[in-house]
């Protein structure tokens, strides 16, 4: 038996999942001692309750994807409007080093999923698809891949395997980010103290990059409210625009990409070319919520079935790449970036889009710095690397792979 949920009835069980997730974060010591982000507790819980009953009562439920893209492009276009260009030169070097460390990685992942395929005796795309077609690209490069490697190249099932890898991708991006995180900061004894979760506007950096104090109050008024949700309307109408205008063309895109980039020329345009004083405060309020929201849902509508479907060789190559992942953030990540607090909340938000998708980043940057203090450096560099840059290097690499074999 299969549930139809509409929008309203996602949303509503979505706020549900995030609270669950934030009582359970607050309650369990070892989620709040691993930085384990809200959202992803409580969507994992709802997940396993899904697959309970799918299992044992046959029943299933298809939650509402509009909205659910919805608050993906909003979060995505939230990016876009923090990018001031002031704020992006202050990424300056570390931005283009922390790239080559990101692009290192992409061909690290191909490079052990294929090998990998080979040795377990299956088609080396199959490696490329539990690579970093859905690991890095996660579940949107996933389908558009998959259905490519089905019609042209005859990998049957690429689409189901690719939705199945990058759901395994998801969830184990959101899970060793933080323990990461606490092992290099306890190692190199970065941190001596926690901060107080319940910052206020006083307490926050002034020049607070996107997503930077989640908890930090924020005062807001209806007007800035209006006016913001006008901004984030514009930039996802003009997204939706130009993927149907692209498609198909030399210049398409996914639509998120559209969004982020509509945000930072709409962003620019206002500040520098009209003079008009951008409310950053109500930015980062539909950011965050967007972010929130848009990873319960995910999570929430995750079949966790569809892992089952996976053979047993292909869970080893999933197995291998979250140590591979891991190892890589800990002692290239980390130590390229410098060795310190900043690098360490790196190499979690590397984990988050390394196997699952920017909002994952996000995520475990803000629960490490929940706990440990600010890192102004990684809110700058991760959603500009996450949302933008990683999907342009991994394009580029997974096209050059298709065509050489």
């Amino acid at each position: 038996m299969s549930f139809q949920i509409d929008a309203f009835g996602t949303l509503v069980i979505a706020v549900i999942v995030l609270f669950i997730g934030r009582f359970l974060v607050q309650k369990i010591t070892f989620l709040k001692n691993y930085n384990i982000p809200e959202p992803v507790v409580g969507g994992l819980i709802a997940a396993l309750l899904a697959l309970l009953l799918y299992k044992f009562f046959g029943m299933s439920a298809t939650f509402s994807a509009e909205i659910q893209n919805t608050f993906m492009l909003m979060f995505f276009t939230s990016i876009g409007l923090s990018a001031s260009f002031v704020k992006l030169k202050e990424g300056g070097s570390a931005l283009f080093i922390f790239l080559l460390c990101v692009a290192g990685f992409v061909l690290v992942q191909n490079a052990v999923g294929i090998s990998l395929a080979k040795l377990l005796g299956l088609d080396p795309l199959v490696g490329l698809i539990v690579g970093s077609i859905t690991l890095t690209g996660g579940h949107g490069t996933a389908g558009a891949w998959g259905e490519v490697l089905e019609t042209q190249y005859g990998i049957q099932g690429a689409v189901v395997l690719g939705m199945a890898s990058a759901t395994f991708g998801l969830i184990i991006g959101g899970v060793i980010g933080g323990p990461v995180a606490k092992f290099l900061i306890k190692k190199y004894q970065l941190a001596g103290k926690s901060i107080d979760n319940q910052e206020d506007e006083t307490s926050a950096h002034a020049n607070a990059a996107a997503f930077e104090y989640p908890r930090r109050t924020r005062l807001i008024t209806s007007n800035n409210a209006i006016t913001t949700l006008g901004m984030f309307s514009l930039c996802i109408y003009v997204a939706n625009w130009m993927t149907k205008m692209s498609n198909g063309q030399w210049f398409e895109l996914p639509t998120f990409v559209w969004a982020l980039g509509s945000g930072v020329i709409l962003r620019n345009i206002l500040e520098h070319v009209f003079k008009v004083n951008i409310f950053d405060r109500a930015i980062d309020v539909f950011g965050n919520a967007s972010l929130s929201l848009y990873l319960a849902m995910a999570l929430l509508s995750l079949k966790l079935w569809l892992l089952a479907d996976l053979a047993g060789p292909l869970v080893i190559i999933l197995l291998v790449q979250t140590l591979v992942l891991a190892l890589y953030t800990a002692f290239v990540t980390f130590h390229i970036m410098g060795k310190n607090y900043d690098a360490a909340v790196l190499a979690a938000g590397h984990c988050g889009f390394g196997m699952g998708a920017t909002p994952t980043a996000i995520a475990n940057i803000q629960a490490v710095t929940n706990t440990y203090g600010p890192s102004h450096k990684a809110f700058l560099i991760i959603p500009l690397c996450g949302a933008f840059f990683i999907d342009i290097i991994n394009a580029v690499v997974i096209q050059t792979i298709i065509k050489l074999f």
